[in-house]
This record gives C-alpha cells, sequence and structure tokens, in this order.
C-alpha cells in the first residue's frame, strides 16, 4: 500500500523517536533502526489518514474515508474516542498545543474542532469550498489552527471566534502548510509553488520559492528552525536554508514523493512514495578514534626563543623576503583591463595625493596603443573628471608630455558632443584657458631668454677684444 502520511514522533523525553505510516487502512510505527513495524493499528473498516502523534507521544489521531477521527493510544490496542461529525473523508487531522483538543479538515469543507475528554464538537467552520487536505497547529498560541484547500486558499482559524481571522490566497490547490515555531512565518505549498508569508504582517508573501518541476506534496521543517525540506512529485526533496531561501542541497528518489518528515535531532529523514517504499536516511555519525588525544601545546617559552637575540658581527642576516602587494590598477593592468585601470585612477584620493600614479597609468595605456579606447564611452560625469584632471596638470612640466596626448585624444574624441553638455563645455574652456595662459608665459620666457641670450653673447665678445697685458705690466681693468 502507498503510504499516504508520514508523522515522526516529536516526543523530546522517549527516543529513540519511532515514526508512524499511515498506509491503507492500516497505521504501522516503526522504531529508529526497525526494518519491520514495531506496532500496527488495523481496526479501520476503510482507509485512515493523516496519522499525527501528539507533543508527548504518547497519543495518535487519525482520520479515516468513512469521515470518522480515531484518536489512539500508543501503548493501547483499542481506539480511546471515536470523532463522528465529517460526512466525507477526513485527511487532516493534529493536537493543538493544549494537548486537549483536536483539529480536523475533510473533503466536505468543514474544518472541525474537537474536545478530547467529553469527545464532542466545540465549533465547526464551513468556509473552504473545496476539499481540505492539510493543516496545522500553532505552538505558541493554543486556540490557532490552519488549514489549507483545494480551493486554493489557507485559513487561519481562532477557536475563540466563529470564523477565519485571516485567509491567503495561494494560487494553486495547497498541499502542504507549517508554522515556524515562532508563529510569525506561514509556509504553504502547491502546485510549482513554495510561499513564505508574514502572518503578523496579515498574511504579506515574504518570498515564492519554484525550485520543483513538479506539485509539490510536503513539507518539513528541521529543529532549530533555519532548514525548511519540501518534497515533491519530481522524486527530489530540496533543502532551503530559512535566511536566504537558497536551495543548499537537495536529495534524489526513485519515484514521486507523497510525505516527508525528520527527526527531532535532525539525525532521520524519511520519505513515503508512489510505488508504496519508505525511504529512511540515517545521518552518519562522527567517528571518534580512541587513540586520539589532544595535542599538547608547545610551551611558551618555544614561541619567544630567538625573539631577543642580538646578531653578532661575524653573523650572516637573511633577510625575510617582503611579499608584494599589488595595487588595484596594476592588478587591473596586468589582466589588460584598460578602461576599469583608468577608473582606479581617476578616484579622489589618487587624483589628488599621488597625481604621479594616474599620469603614470595614462603613459602606460598610450605605450600599450590603448589610451584611446580607455578614453572612450564615457558618460558626463567622467568625461568632466578628466577634463578637470588635465586641465589642473598640464601646466607642470613633470606631467605636461602625457596629458598634452590626452587632452588631444578627449577633444577628438568628444568634439561632436561638445555643446550638448554644459558641465563638459566648461571644462574644455578651462582647458583651453590652462593651454593658452602657459602658452604666454613659454612665449614670454622664450623672449626673456633671447635677451639673456644677446647680453651673454655680447660680454663674451667684449671678454674676447680685451689687449692682454706684457710681462711685467699689471693688467688693466675695463670699467
Amino acid at each position: 500500500a502507498k503510504p499516504n502520511s508520514l508523522e515522526l514522533n516529536r516526543c523530546d523525553t522517549a527516543p529513540p523517536y519511532n515514526y508512524a505510516v499511515t498506509a491503507s487502512s492500516r497505521i504501522h510505527i516503526y522504531g529508529r533502526y526497525s526494518q519491520e513495524p514495531i506496532k500496527t493499528f488495523s481496526r479501520f473498516r476503510e482507509a485512515a489518514y493523516g496519522a499525527t502523534y501528539r507533543d508527548d507521544g504518547r497519543l495518535l489521531v487519525a482520520g479515516s474515508e468513512d469521515g470518522g477521527v480515531c484518536l489512539l493510544d500508543v501503548g493501547g490496542k483499542a481506539p480511546l474516542r471515536q470523532f463522528v461529525g465529517h460526512t466525507k473523508p477526513v485527511h487532516v487531522v493534529g493536537f493543538l498545543s493544549d494537548k486537549y483538543r483536536i483539529f480536523s479538515g475533510a473533503d466536505d469543507y468543514s474544518s472541525i474542532l474537537w474536545d478530547i475528554p467529553s469527545a464532542t464538537k466545540i465549533i465547526s467552520y464551513s468556509e473552504h469550498i473545496d476539499y481540505v487536505r492539510c493543516g496545522c497547529a500553532s505552538k505558541v498560541n493554543a486556540d490557532v489552527f490552519i488549514t489549507g484547500s483545494y480551493d486554493h486558499t489557507v485559513k487561519l482559524f481562532d477557536a475563540r471566534t466563529k470564523s477565519s481571522v485571516m485567509t491567503i490566497e495561494h494560487g494553486h490547490p495547497v498541499e502542504s502548510v507549517l508554522l515556524f515555531p515562532s508563529g510569525g512565518l506561514l509556509v504553504s505549498a502547491g502546485g510549482r509553488y513554495v510561499k513564505v508569508w508574514d502572518v503578523l504582517k496579515g498574511g504579506q508573501l515574504l518570498v515564492s520559492l519554484k525550485n520543483h518541476h513538479k506539485t509539490v506534496t510536503c513539507l518539513c521543517l528541521n529543529s532549530s528552525g533555519q532548514r525548511l525540506l519540501s518534497g515533491s512529485l519530481d522524486r527530489h526533496v530540496k533543502i532551503y536554508s530559512t535566511t536566504s531561501y537558497k536551495v543548499v542541497h537537495s536529495f534524489n528518489y526513485a519515484t514521486s514523493i507523497l510525505s516527508l518528515a525528520l527527526s527531532p535531532q535532525d539525525e532521520t529523514i524519511v520519505v513515503g512514495m508512489t510505488n508504496g517504499v519508505l525511504n529512511v536516511k540515517h545521518r552518519k555519525p562522527e567517528e571518534k578514534s580512541e587513540n586520539s588525544q589532544k595535542k599538547r601545546q608547545p610551551a611558551y617559552r618555544t614561541y619567544m626563543k630567538g625573539r631577543t637575540y642580538m646578531p653578532k658581527q661575524e653573523d650572516f642576516c637573511v633577510s625575510k623576503p617582503v611579499r608584494r602587494v599589488l595595487r588595484k590598477y596594476d592588478k587591473l593592468l596586468r589582466s589588460f583591463q584598460s578602461s576599469k585601470a583608468l577608473d582606479a585612477v581617476l578616484e579622489p584620493p589618487i587624483m589628488l595625493h599621488t597625481p604621479e600614479v594616474t599620469v603614470a597609468v595614462m603613459q602606460e595605456l598610450h605605450r600599450r596603443g590603448t589610451l584611446r579606447s580607455a578614453l572612450a564611452g564615457r558618460d558626463e560625469k567622467q568625461v568632466n573628471l578628466l577634463l578637470t584632471f588635465v586641465a589642473r596638470r598640464v601646466i607642470e612640466p613633470r606631467f605636461t608630455p602625457v596629458l598634452v596626448i590626452v587632452a588631444d585624444m578627449l577633444t577628438d574624441i568628444y568634439h561632436p558632443v561638445v555643446g550638448q553638455s554644459s558641465v563638459v563645455d566648461k571644462q574644455f574652456l578651462k582647458l583651453k584657458e590652462a593651454v593658452a595662459k602657459e602658452i604666454d608665459y613659454q612665449e614670454e620666457l622664450l623672449e626673456v631668454l633671447g635677451m639673456m641670450d644677446t647680453l651673454f653673447a655680447t660680454f663674451t665678445k667684449k671678454t674676447d677684444m680685451a689687449p692682454l697685458p706684457e710681462q711685467g705690466e699689471k693688467p688693466q681693468v675695463m670699467n
């Protein structure tokens, strides 16, 4: 028989955490490592559905094809209670967190809350318009439970009210729902989608996951709430991180998956499949070597040995090689990313404090023949930055040879867009004024240099024409 439901014993005080499997008209209880059932409940006239443990692991509740809800004692044989009220098969059953009430959902579109001690119906809700196939109870509030239906909706009920307090539209027939331990986040699965909702914000959609190729049939959360598991008809179990909601791991199975459960200590994962096979995976225990001992750490003097030694005159000192760390622009140059290398040296700290680095990179790009391509294709802000730097530094003699080439290329590349940007036009005018002033200074200097050359030439000529004194005469001094 195909396992239509799977539930692990969530009792933290009763290891080894047995799990209950509902298949056909029987409920089988398996031990952690047992290959055969350790107990079987077979007093169902028709198919049983959705066997669920109570938190203490002592009671089981299950629905049935005939519309009844059956409460079972794990240690006994006969049912403790029979709840009658549904008219069609009951697929969803569960305990509220107070442990004394049961909720159920059936194919008659209704959800009913039952009282265990008196075996009576407390309240009935008939708000769904299609089969109710999944549900869960809040661990924070003992009056709150949630149901999911094939009418594409998820409804949140409060036992103190006569109607649902929240309705969430999933968009596909809902196959499974679960609440985070905090009660603030709700996860629904239906179609190919797994969706996470913020209950505290009125059912706001936080994330929609579409990592399966077929219908998602079951959901499960690990003990810490950091991993979300989903099983699907595409034969895969996906494991998501609940911080980033990205797939961090996945399992592949032989056939389509109907049910999924995880042990409280996250060491066993059990999957029920459409071919009637129950797949159980155990996490490998960490192997501890008996002979392995903690290594003794070296004494403090071992670390300090030689630190205070002073070299003698005859000693030969070997210096430790210093690892050279390349700058960002050097790395970009080595990878032939010309434009990015130029961007790196146009950053304000480098341009203002070490302009020689910027000019050196420009010179290297010009030597490689890639300067024009690095200057081209820039936006208004970048062109403005380039022109500002060139206009300010072109008059410095050490930078003039390179920046004149850069200014010439900028003018040649961007002259078609002159007049389209007032900012760029202003910088071109500043560059023109700076070059014109420098030319005027050079002309004045050339004139002064010509005048000085004439004076030096006249002085040299007069010195050469002065007569040499004869032997015994005193040299004449010219005024």
